[in-house]
């Protein structure tokens, strides 16, 4: 696999791994997206979107927990790759973080696929 490892950002509670992964920018946050560090997260999504990748992945596999505002970037950042043609994929979340999801009606708008590989792959 061509995974390069762009970036990373980190505030404790949440480290945010960026990958490139062929036409796929890859987020990789572990911890906890909330309020305080929700920043973390959407300031590489929008990067990626400036730069012109319209792809991206988040690898949720790590997220421990993501409360509203957690759920709110990554709203933000699929109006924003929509926008571009592009789409917002979401990957391997666990079951609290999936939690979250159903209960808001959000997963209806993403494409969530069970595992990274998965996601990649489409």
């Amino acid at each position: 696999m061509d995974r390069e490892a762009v970036g990373t950002a980190d505030l404790g509670r949440l480290h945010v791994l960026v990958t490139q992964h062929g036409h796929s920018a890859v987020f990789t946050p572990a911890g906890e997206l909330d309020h305080h560090t929700a920043d973390l997260l959407s300031a590489p999504l929008d990067a990626a979107v400036d730069a012109g990748t319209t792809r991206l992945v988040v690898d949720c596999s790590q997220l421990a927990f993501c409360d509203s505002t957690g759920l709110n970037v990554l709203l933000g950042a699929r109006l924003r790759a929509e926008a571009l043609g592009g789409a917002v994929h979401l990957a391997a979340m666990q079951p609290t973080v999936a939690r979250v999801f159903e209960i808001t009606g959000a997963e209806a708008v993403f494409t969530v696929h069970d595992t990274l590989d998965q996601a990649l792959q489409e």
